[in-house]
């Protein structure tokens, strides 16, 4: 439960440096969750609750769905990597209730008091590491709100349907999503016990067919080794997302594309057009804290993130990761004609 209530929409406004100081522990964590140095700047900024962040997925141990007590996720606001060596995965911050107080919607466009530009607290800057601060970059062992995940966390069977309940009354999803959500989980449980298989998924093209939606998301590929595209794409252009079937003919008996797994949540943007947000080079491994750089840049796109309405055993997971993108699974598009620059 949320200790203000919170639910997507409301709005909040995130306390000062020195009242979110007090709430934290010798390695700069409130109940595990670190309060990580990029999210100073945004300390007295009003903004509104994207999500109520009571459960996430575990994508360091694959352990499924994981209970966080008391956390939001703010629309618009992601980490942006820049004390964590310029980490680009982008990742929704996870915000404490006691970071955070309750205010009125603005009659206009709030005013942001934003926390500026000074020195990052000791404590804040030595909890953004695990170990090598001030050394070689290959050395440093790097410590985020995603690679704590699941020490600030319990473990949440997808069979309890409290969180469900609270999926709908903390408003992140509506009974229609809910509805798509249990139909799905539902089909695919059915597809792994073996009933009907043709049946099912020719029940499943059909409808997909019927309203505009991609074929049997849950197909493998088979191609190996798998194909390779450069389209060099750059922030701001548009893309098209290619049909299932023609990303389905690069992928692996995996779904992966030269390592790049295509999700099941990632159909759901077939044929559709986007503008590219984004060419990602750099993460954070969130088990070792390690910096990964890629041989192969990935794409990702605006307003493309994962809703967990597919997703296995954390559905509904408010997380919004984004997908990343091989080029070939995109192709170059001119801008819609109601696009705005």
């Amino acid at each position: 439960m949320n200790s203000l209530g919170l639910k997507a929409g409301d709005w909040v406004e995130i306390r000062s440096r020195e009242e979110i100081l007090t709430t934290l522990d010798a390695q700069g964590s409130l109940e595990g969750m670190p309060f990580m140095p990029e999210m100073l700047r945004h300390c007295g900024r009003r903004l509104q609750v994207f999500k109520r962040a009571h459960k996430t997925c575990d994508t360091a141990e694959k352990t499924g769905g994981r209970s966080v007590p008391d956390t939001v996720h703010l629309a618009g606001v992601r980490c942006d990597g820049s004390t964590h060596g310029g980490c680009q995965a982008g990742c929704m911050i996870f915000w404490k209730s006691a970071w955070l107080r309750r205010v009125e919607p603005p009659r206009d466009t709030p005013s942001q008091r934003v926390g500026g530009d000074g020195a990052v607290p000791d404590v804040v800057r030595r909890g953004a590491y695990y170990s090598g601060e001030g050394g070689p970059e290959d050395s440093i062992r790097w410590r985020c709100q995603a690679n704590e995940l699941f020490r600030a966390s319990s473990p949440l069977p997808w069979w309890d349907m409290r969180q469900y309940v609270e999926d709908l009354v903390s408003r992140n999803i509506g009974p229609a999503a809910l509805l798509r959500g249990a139909s799905f989980s539902i089909f695919r449980r059915l597809i792994e016990i073996g009933i009907g298989y043709r049946i099912l998924v020719g029940l499943y093209d059909g409808f997909a067919r019927l309203v505009g939606i991609s074929s049997f998301p849950l197909a493998l590929g088979s191609q190996k080794p798998t194909p390779t595209l450069e389209l060099g794409l750059q922030p701001g252009e548009w893309v098209r997302v290619k049909p299932w079937q023609e990303i389905l003919a690069t992928l692996d008996a995996n779904n992966r594309n030269r390592g790049l797994f295509f999700d099941v949540e990632a159909t759901k943007f077939c044929g559709r057009t986007f503008r590219v947000l984004s060419r990602v080079t750099r993460i954070l491994d969130e088990r070792t804290g390690e910096m990964l750089n890629f041989k192969n840049p990935c794409i990702v796109l605006e307003q493309v993130w994962c809703g967990g309405e597919m997703s296995k055993h954390r559905v509904f997971c408010p997380r919004a990761i984004y997908p990343y993108f091989r080029e070939i699974w995109l192709e170059r598009v001119l801008p819609p004609p109601t696009a705005v620059n």
